[in-house]
């Protein structure tokens, strides 16, 4: 219930409480003293009455009965052997009891009087206890609810820090102090899940820049060329279209980087409808679609096909390959090599690319998974491509739960393998019709 906005009064505070963690460690620390304290008293209430019950003075008590004055000297055969030294004779009895003993037809009450005796004490012990364990509930209820304040004090403060941190200040972090127990552990866990979020809308901020500098470049090219052409009084046919034609080329770099990203994006996004598909079948497409670009640098490419059933999109599949043959034919060197490769060892399929080309140091190999990110500083004109290839291959590799291991090639070049999950429904295909090595020269 919503006071105008302000705080709920005291006493609604009261009859409806607010059931948060700290009242129900109250509530379970004050039950377990109860249930604790009540089998503690009644087993010494137990063991009391049992020792009552079997103790010497009962037994004493219950030998005492017959007649009057047999009870008599019992008693005083008794008091003289146990205490010969201190006990003289027996005083007379005074008047009314001896009136109570005449009338009692010879028997004595001794037994009666100390068996209710013994009850009025156990009742007794049993309302004292009875208080004793409300007053130490209550006390223990108090100490409860103190006990798990201090206890969970760490998770209130992690809950305000945690409260007061935006995308802002992403780069705020909680710091648990103390040892390393649960609520530490909870506390680093939170920190580790602050600095992935802190990286990836710093990704994210970066890739929004460059996506808008890359877009912006061409528009700004094609649009000061036909200004420029425009505004040129002794412009010609041949101007303008030469103008447009470079106007053409500056268009399809932007509907390469449009679609790249689109690729990117249906990469990150997931695979909806994934069929049964053969991992060797795809490069050996792609090979061919590459092979007049190898033989038009003279390089050599070097092929290991085996069978390597797949399930997954077969458009994502397709631009994988593709954007790793066209990352290893463009960044090579004259008469280069390209080693492909594909293999299922233990059944899982595998897929290789190396190749020769400039050394890249083995620090900027994660960095050029990222988007708009090139090994050569200069930004500006797409002769080293868009930076996008090998981000949308690690997004489609995500994709497909396959595994993506980068590393630098020792004599230049990268050597990428991906791991694709084993597809056990899929049938076995046909070995493919490849030779084991082509060579474009």
């Amino acid at each position: 219930m919503i006071f105008a906005g302000k705080p709920a009064p005291v006493w609604h505070r009261l009859r409806h409480p607010q059931a948060t963690v700290r009242w129900r460690l109250t509530l379970l620390y004050g039950g377990l003293f109860l249930v604790c304290g009540a089998g503690l008293l009644t087993i010494t209430y137990a063991l009391v009455d049992r020792a009552n019950t079997q103790g010497p003075a009962n037994r004493a008590f219950s030998i005492v009965q017959g007649p009057a004055a047999e009870l008599t000297e019992r008693a005083a055969a008794a008091a003289k052997r146990a205490f010969p030294r201190r006990i003289g004779p027996a005083p007379p009895l005074p008047p009314r009891l001896r009136q109570f003993l005449r009338t009692s037809n010879g028997q004595a009450a001794v037994r009666f009087g100390g068996s209710g005796q013994r009850i009025a004490d156990m009742h007794q012990l049993q309302l004292e206890s009875a208080i004793a364990l409300a007053i130490m509930a209550v006390i223990s209820g108090a100490l409860g609810w103190l006990v798990a304040g201090r206890v969970l004090r760490p998770l209130r403060t992690m809950t305000a820090t945690a409260q007061q941190i935006s995308e802002v200040n992403l780069y705020e972090r909680l710091a648990m102090p103390g040892p390393r127990d649960e609520l530490r552990q909870l506390g680093d866990t939170i920190d580790g899940l602050l600095e992935r979020l802190q990286g990836a809308f710093d990704a994210q901020r970066r890739f929004v820049a460059n996506a808008s500098h890359e877009l912006r470049t061409p528009l700004t090219v094609s649009r000061a060329m036909l200004e420029m052409v425009i505004s040129d009084p002794e412009a010609t046919v041949e101007t303008f279209r030469a103008t447009c034609e470079m106007v053409l080329e500056e268009s399809g770099q932007q509907e390469q980087l449009i679609d790249a990203l689109l690729g990117l994006a249906h990469g990150q996004r997931g695979i909806d409808n994934p069929e049964p598909l053969d991992l060797a079948a795809i490069v050996i497409e792609a090979l061919q679609t590459h092979d007049l670009e190898a033989a038009a640098q003279g390089l050599q490419v070097d092929v290991s096909l085996n069978p390597a059933p797949i399930c997954g999109d077969q458009r994502l599949i397709e631009r994988l390959v593709s954007n790793l043959l066209e990352n290893a034919l463009r960044h090579n060197i004259p008469d280069g090599r390209v080693w492909v490769r594909v293999e299922t060892p233990a059944g899982r399929p595998i897929l290789a690319i190396a190749n020769t080309g400039p050394l890249v140091p083995a620090e900027e190999v994660q960095r050029l998974l990222q988007p708009f990110q090139r090994l050569a500083s200069d930004r500006v004109g797409h002769h080293e491509g868009l930076g996008l290839g090998l981000s949308i291959v690690a997004a489609i590799a995500a994709a497909h739960e396959a595994t993506l291991e980068v590393h630098a090639g020792r004599h230049g070049g990268l050597e990428i393998e991906v791991g694709f999950p084993h597809a056990p429904d899929t049938p076995e295909a046909d070995p493919p019709s490849v030779e084991p090595h082509l060579t474009a020269a």
